[in-house]
């Protein structure tokens, strides 16, 4: 990780920050229509995982896929969505956006879909997933 690390102004904008994994900064998108979680390994001016060290590569990996399979168990969606995507955002980050058949997008992508709607109480959504983040090991509430 790099101290000058700076979150890009679109996810500080979009998201609350939930705290810190290992590599990655978690967050969650203020978008209430879709639980949707970002991981954005802490390294300045980052843009795709190919310039990632091989070890931190698969501590991505390892991270992502322990937030995906905590996505599920908490929330059980017919499917999730795992993207890195930086055409808006060009500061590598990693979308797990949990998708339901009846949710308002299903079954295209979220993105440009609609405009956000907020959670109701998004201090008390970011409490509960810190709640379930905690059951992973190496994490650190903000």
């Amino acid at each position: 990780m790099s101290d000058d690390f700076v979150l890009h102004e679109r996810l500080a904008a979009d998201c609350v920050v939930l705290g810190d994994l290992p590599l990655s900064r978690v967050l969650l998108a203020k978008d209430g229509r879709y639980p949707w979680l970002i991981l954005v390994p802490r390294y300045a001016e980052l843009r795709e995982i190919h310039h990632l060290s091989e070890a931190d590569q698969q501590q991505l990996m390892r991270e992502s896929c322990a937030l995906a399979q905590l996505m599920e168990q908490s929330l059980s969606p017919d499917k999730l969505n795992v993207a890195a995507l930086g055409n808006m955002v060009p500061q590598l980050h990693l979308h797990h956006v949990a998708r339901f058949t009846t949710d308002d997008a299903w079954p295209g992508p979220v993105w440009g879909r609609f405009e956000a709607l907020l959670y109701d109480d998004l201090e008390a959504e970011a409490a509960r997933w810190c709640e379930r983040l905690a059951a992973l090991p190496d994490f650190v509430a903000a």
